[in-house]
């Protein structure tokens, strides 16, 4: 009977060691497992965009015409013009995969700017919340690294022509809008929101599942929330 007590006052020791809560947490601990876990969550998201099909073979972030401009091509494509549509459609998802390696060493650099008091305050928020801080403190900054590298990429295959072209025979099925008037600039604002709601996923899958982050010291703060 001793040794049965003993053994379960063990467990539950053992329990309340390994049950850890994030105020057991280190300031330091919690910050560095937050970095380590959206680090690898970044690299992960560009990696899956930054290669041939990756925004063109993922039905979430595919850029597609905007607007009425897009409203128009399904009209087009009914009376016989798909390949036109399809053509254009595949210049720009290819110039979003191009531009979208430029952002894995800013976004690094936005991790490790973090505070601990940042840190906190995601780690206690929403599943999106640290992908919510790397927009607000990074897109500007990537903003300028895709833009001149999708036009590069669309002057390269005559893109904005194209588009000029397409908006033109469009507006007979309908009113081009202001969102449509641009179209390096219209592509690397979609290729900005898929690398975040792809970032976006993998911060709610490591939440969900803490055994998936990379790291051991990231795994027991996820673990711990």
């Amino acid at each position: 009977m001793f040794r049965l007590t003993t053994l379960l006052a063990g467990l539950v020791l053992s329990s309340q060691v390994f049950a850890l809560s994030l105020s057991d947490l280190s300031q330091t601990d919690a910050s560095g497992g937050l970095k380590d876990a959206l680090a690898q969550g970044a690299k992960v998201a560009v990696q899956q965009l930054g290669k041939p099909g990756g925004f063109s073979n993922n039905d979430e972030v595919r850029i597609e015409l905007p607007g009425k401009l897009g409203k128009a091509a399904k009209t087009m494509k009914m009376m016989g013009m798909g390949a036109q549509v399809d053509a254009l459609e595949t210049s720009m998802n290819k110039a979003a995969e191009a531009a979208v390696p430029q952002a894995q060493a800013l976004l690094v650099d936005a991790v490790k700017k973090m505070t601990v008091t940042d840190a906190k305050s995601i780690l206690a928020g929403p599943k999106d919340s640290a992908t919510t801080y790397l927009d607000k403190t990074s897109r500007e900054q990537i903003r300028a690294k895709f833009l001149p590298i999708v036009k590069q990429a669309t002057d390269q295959v005559g893109l904005a022509k194209q588009y000029n072209s397409f908006a033109g025979q469009a507006a007979a099925f309908g009113v081009v809008d202001a969102k449509s008037a641009n179209i390096e600039s219209y592509v690397t604002e979609q290729a900005l929101n898929g690398l975040f709601e792809m970032i976006a996923k993998q911060e709610a899958s490591i939440r969900d599942n803490p055994a998936a982050a990379a790291t051991s010291l990231a795994k027991k703060v996820f673990g711990a929330l």
